[in-house]
């Protein structure tokens, strides 16, 4: 019978040396930052070729061509967590908070628009008009944001599919209910927080209400297709506003004209 033969490493002798140079090595290799080089066999085992000191360091030390494109992988992988981090966190609060979230989102969107049509007519940031964007953003907040979320759930309870069908039916209702009511408020929220009298608010829907559904029908059926038949519930409100962005950009410009009177409305 052959005799089993074991090998055992040399002990590692004990020095201070070899401890500190066992502390420095781990801050320098790359990839192994909690191995324990006092563990590391100081002399080789039988059967093994001796390393040299320079071979040994090159095994340590992170070679410098892989070194920005190692940079640049840690880069893109802390943008995508960061960017699924703030993903994950806003469907979590839409989910507690649904209301709230919604309005503070339509609140910054239309703030948003308001600021790019103000930077777009004027051409400068020195003529911005800050109660008219706490205006928009009160809108937003407390008018634009809750509305929706109704809208939307009201429309997914009586219309549940999804079929083509369903949708135009969905479209149909925004058109017809949501789309005039909400101009409409919009108009008269606006004009009435700017002094106007209750007849100067009636001559500005008798001017600008009509031309405003009618651009709306041409913009608004696109954006409500896309909405309900392929985005979720609870994420249709945000999509919406969205797509209000451009529209609250074109409506803002509208309520900034100056006041209708009816002798404005009989010259056109």
């Amino acid at each position: 019978m052959a005799r089993r033969t074991s090998y055992r490493p040399y002990p590692l002798p004990q020095s201070p040396a070899l401890e500190m140079s066992g502390g420095v090595l781990r801050h320098v290799c790359f990839g192994v930052p909690n191995l324990p080089l006092s563990r590391f066999r100081a002399f080789p085992l039988r059967g093994e070729l001796p390393q040299s000191p320079s071979t040994r360091a090159r095994a340590c030390v992170r070679p410098h061509h892989l070194a920005p494109a190692l940079s640049s992988a840690a880069f893109f992988a802390s943008s995508s967590w960061a960017r699924s981090g703030f993903v994950n966190w806003y469907l979590g609060v839409l989910s507690t908070r649904p209301i709230l979230t919604k309005s503070l989102t339509a609140a910054a969107i239309t703030v948003a628009a308001d600021l790019f049509s103000q930077i777009i007519s004027s051409s400068s940031f020195k003529n911005l008009d800050f109660v008219r964007i706490i205006r928009m953003a009160g809108y937003g907040m407390l008018i634009s944001g809750p509305s929706l979320h109704f809208w939307f759930n009201f429309v997914s309870r009586i219309l549940p599919k999804h079929d083509i069908l369903t949708t135009f039916k969905k479209m149909a209702l925004g058109q017809t209910i949501y789309g005039p009511i909400i101009t409409g408020v919009f108009f008269s929220l606006n004009a009435a927080l700017q002094g106007e009298t209750v007849e100067e608010i009636f001559a500005r829907l008798n001017r600008d209400m009509l031309p405003a559904l009618k651009s709306g029908i041409m913009y608004w059926p696109i954006c409500d297709f896309i909405t309900f038949k392929f985005i979720p519930i609870r994420l249709q409100p945000l999509v919406s506003n969205l797509f209000t962005f451009v529209w609250t950009v074109y409506m803002t410009y509208m309520a900034s004209l100056e006041k209708a009177t009816t002798e404005t409305i009989l010259a056109m």
